[in-house]
């Protein structure tokens, strides 16, 4: 058992969750230990977590509250530039912390990149793969929870003394989904979520409008588009506008029955921001195929849960499953089975939650080694720091 209180600093939020714990409001900026404290009704040990992803419009107030509060951080993310960056720019963290962080941690040409970035003369997405970022979310951190293998050892390399655990993504499991999908009309493909530039929606498009005419098919896109402009240009130069419905953000039992009646969902990501997909997990669990690109979390996945395509042969993969299912609606009824299955058996709630209290146990036990480890590490940094200076002014001198 546990008490848990769901802290958030939006000014709205879902009363339904209200059913299952406590919600309170907090300034990141003004919010203190005793203010988390003083809400609490038990007496047992207590742990703060912060979680972190790589949307600014969620996680720019937990970033500016992570650097200041010790705290357990669940790291969506691996990379988190995009949210640094446009948190900058839409002021919601200052370049000067930004970019001391980016100097900290990859020393000048992280400056040099940081600044361009600012500037807009390069993109945080391209340069995740080298400097991811995250380092700047953990200065405070007690401990790092993440949801993939690749996100834990790149952690575990950088801070090698920082306590690092790794638990299968959660997602509610449903009812079973149904055991098939319509055999008539056009082919029902679906693509939803926060959609970058790294989702390859251009790139599905243009895979798309290089069908043979006789294709017919029909693609939802339901979610938030980082520049619908770009991609109603797109659609009006293909020749698409017939066949592409753009929908924005719709309810949840809106997407939940698109996702009950799509042939094929469309879950391809270039870069890989180093997460798991929770949109993968809701994909499994209406019982529908996908495809994804075979980078990051996604290429360790079992060949049979999903379609992989590789970058290099994108579209003619795609082109190759588009195809498959065309010939044949039912096409992905074993994959959408073996994925709903592995879904129910991986990533399921329950043990979740046996994992996070058996963490909170973990660093509460810990905490005074790790506080005499941290004291240990910043002393030499400092002294380093020091010496360096020392050096500098020898130098002018």
């Amino acid at each position: 058992m546990a008490e848990v209180i769901l802290w958030t600093d939006a000014h709205e939020w879902d009363v339904s969750l209200e059913r299952f714990c406590t919600i309170r409001h907090f300034d990141p900026d003004t919010a203190l230990p005793r203010d988390f404290t003083q809400a609490r009704r038990g007496s047992g040990p207590e742990i703060l977590f912060i979680h972190i992803g790589n949307s600014w419009v969620f996680h720019a107030g937990l970033m500016r509250l992570a650097q200041r509060i010790p705290s357990i951080v669940v790291l969506h993310d691996l990379a988190i530039q995009e949210l640094m960056i446009e948190a900058v720019k839409h002021v919601e963290w200052d370049a000067g912390s930004y970019l001391s962080g980016m100097t900290k941690w990859y020393g000048a040409e992280g400056l040099k990149i940081g600044q361009a970035c600012l500037d807009g003369r390069e993109k945080g997405a391209a340069m995740s793969g080298r400097m991811p970022g995250f380092e700047l979310a953990l200065e405070k951190a007690r401990a790092v929870l993440t949801h993939t293998d690749i996100a834990c050892d790149s952690i575990k390399a950088r801070l090698p003394n920082l306590p690092c655990y790794l638990l299968p993504l959660p997602f509610e499991v449903g009812p079973p989904p149904p055991l098939r999908r319509v055999s008539q009309g056009p082919l029902r493909l679906l693509q939803f979520g926060w959609i970058g530039p790294n989702r390859r929606l251009e790139q599905v498009l243009e895979a798309l409008a290089k069908m043979p005419e006789g294709f017919d098919f029909r693609l939802d896109v339901m979610g938030e588009i980082w520049n619908t402009g770009l991609i109603h240009e797109k659609l009006s130069d293909l020749g698409l506008n017939e066949r592409v419905h753009l929908h924005g953000f719709v309810p949840e039992s809106v997407l939940e029955n698109a996702l009950r009646q799509a042939h094929l969902v469309l879950n391809l990501r270039h870069p890989s921001m180093g997460e798991a997909s929770g949109s993968q997990l809701r994909i499994w669990n209406s019982g529908a195929a996908s495809v994804v690109t075979r980078e990051g979390w996604y290429a360790g996945l079992p060949d049979d849960v999903v379609y992989s395509v590789d970058l290099e042969r994108e579209r003619e993969q795609l082109h190759e499953l588009f195809r498959s299912f065309a010939a044949d609606y039912s096409f992905g009824r074993n994959v959408a089975a073996a994925g709903r299955t592995y879904f129910e058996t991986h990533h399921a709630p329950r043990p979740y939650a046996q994992g996070i209290i058996k963490l909170v146990e973990d660093t509460v036990s810990r905490a005074p080694h790790l506080l005499a480890l941290r004291s240990k590490t910043e002393l030499e940094s400092n002294r380093s720091l020091t010496m360096m200076q020392l050096e500098r002014f020898k130098n002018l001198t």
